[in-house]
């Protein structure tokens, strides 16, 4: 195939429709748009639209630059909020670590983080020094007093940040830009797929008549895999022996008055629920093992964390496939999303996956004049990607010192980690520097695809230090720090920024 697509006119069929699917027709437009490209998404009208609050990384930032739409445009129409991290409750039962607060990486962190880092060196050393993560990001500061992370425009330190929406908006709003952009949407069932002699994908039979012939195939069916699992007959490897969680049950309830600027993940008896803002509501959800409690207790125990136990407030209940595929890009068919592969919302990381799969599906398959040349590279490096992330959420469980069911202690005796996760404790215990631990191994041999202060707030988060502590005096290296000095520096700072509902209700 030609490489510029010049000569040859070529055809993209994605199947399924949602955030994968028109996040994934987005981008192909945005990159190819110049070129002999014709682009359809088929999507079954009969499937309906769930429509959950949902988060996300700071990368989604950058997809919408990508496509060229500011947040002044598609945040109200998703009603969207920004967020500043993740607030983990009840993970850690040991005294002061109750609770802990995962900021996004900015630059002004620069002028606080180290002493965070210094710090909790000593503290691993046995020295009684203030090593809690809150205090020494801006970040933290912002999302405790319900502040946007949008500077004033005299602050000259931009804050990394991500977003909360909803789902289904999200994947609504796409699809007409989409549309608008040039892709062609076809509403209509699936009823068979037609293969080349070769094993690739040939055409989709539609229920209207329709047979849909294609180059190349995007699978974006959801757990199903309607192409890459059912009918490629690509493997499924399931995380089942150390990510227990496989349902959900969500409920949606009104906002206050004011409106977080962060997620908050808060421990059940059997998982976690999700706390996630919207303009017009809070999206909620229990995320649990159907190894240790069924639907119905499920959503009691849900409904009585909200005070909803005598509404009639609609409930409703997912079933998650938690796993990756052997191979996201196999023949001409490449998997994004639920049918590529899920691991469970803890961190945000579904539209991740989305994005990071179809921007290096982009980078890799163009270079490469449009071949399957680098399959295999493209392959390794997603799954170990999957494998990275896979081992930060299994930490959470893991290191959990919550024992009070059998779920949490489990979790907390489960043998089954990886030999990566154990080096990145075993270092944290011994007082290693984690970002000289990680530079020193490499990517290949202790791979990890959250940075090194990710790793430490989350150890020092959960108090994972040694239960004695020396004290010592202030003129003990130790005190290298003045943190009172960092207490003021954080709340002037904070000055720079609005309140998040006043921000979202003047500025978007």
């Amino acid at each position: 195939m030609n490489a510029d697509l010049s000569s040859t006119h070529k055809h993209i069929v994605i199947l399924g429709g949602g955030t994968a699917g028109w996040m994934s027709a987005s981008l192909m437009m945005a990159k190819w748009k110049d070129k002999a490209v014709n682009i359809t998404l088929v999507e079954s009208p009969a499937i309906g639209i769930i429509g959950v609050g949902e988060g996300s990384t700071p990368q989604l930032k950058t997809f919408f630059e990508q496509i060229g739409i500011e947040e002044s445009e598609w945040m109200p129409a998703c009603n969207a909020t920004y967020k500043n991290g993740i607030t983990f409750k009840g993970w850690s039962s040991r005294p002061g670590f109750n609770s802990y607060f995962h900021p996004f990486a900015s630059r002004i962190d620069a002028f606080s983080a180290p002493a965070f880092f210094y710090n909790s060196m000593f503290r691993r050393k046995g020295i009684s020094v203030d090593s809690h993560p809150d205090r020494f990001y801006l970040s933290a500061y912002l999302a405790k007093h319900h502040k946007s992370p949008i500077p004033n425009e005299n602050f000259p330190f931009p804050i990394g940040y991500g977003y909360h929406f909803d789902s289904g908006l999200l994947g609504q709003f796409l699809a007409k830009k989409s549309v608008q952009a040039g892709v062609n949407h076809i509403q209509a069932k699936v009823l068979d797929v037609g293969k080349h002699a070769n094993g690739d994908l040939a055409f989709l039979q539609l229920d209207n008549g329709q047979q849909l012939s294609a180059d190349f195939f995007v699978d974006c069916s959801g757990f199903n895999g309607e192409l890459i699992q059912k009918h490629l007959a690509v493997p499924f490897h399931s995380y089942k022996d150390n990510l227990f969680n496989d349902n959900a049950v969500t409920i949606a309830s009104s906002t206050g008055e004011s409106i977080n600027s962060q997620t908050i993940s808060t421990t059940l008896k059997h998982g976690w629920a999700w706390d996630i803002p919207l303009t017009n509501r809070t999206g909620n959800g229990y995320v649990y093992s159907s190894d240790y409690t069924n639907a119905n207790d499920a959503e009691l125990e849900l409904r009585q964390k909200l005070n909803l136990v005598d509404s009639d407030v609609e409930a409703r209940h997912l079933k998650m496939k938690v796993g990756r595929v052997e191979k996201h890009w196999y023949r001409n068919c490449l998997a994004v999303g639920l049918s590529q592969g899920f691991i469970e919302p803890l961190e945000a990381t579904a539209l991740h996956f989305v994005q990071e799969t179809i921007e290096g599906f982009i980078q890799a398959f163009e270079p490469a004049s449009f071949s399957t040349k680098p399959q295999d590279t493209f392959n390794l490096n997603l799954n170990n990607r999957f494998e990275g992330i896979r081992d930060y959420i299994v930490a959470h469980y893991r290191l959990s010192s919550r024992d009070d069911t059998d779920y949490w202690r489990a979790n907390s005796e489960n043998p089954n980690i990886s030999n990566t996760l154990k080096k990145i404790v075993n270092a944290w215990m011994a007082g290693e520097d984690l970002n000289q631990t990680f530079a020193a191994n490499g990517k290949n041999s202790l791979p990890s695809y959250y940075p090194p202060f990710s790793w430490q707030c989350l150890l020092a988060g959960y108090g994972v230090f040694p239960e004695k502590l020396t004290q010592v005096g202030q003129t003990d290296p130790a005190h290298k720090y003045d943190l009172e000095y960092i207490d003021d520096f954080i709340q002037k700072c904070g000055l720079n920024f609005k309140d998040h509902k006043h921000y979202l209700e003047n500025h978007l």
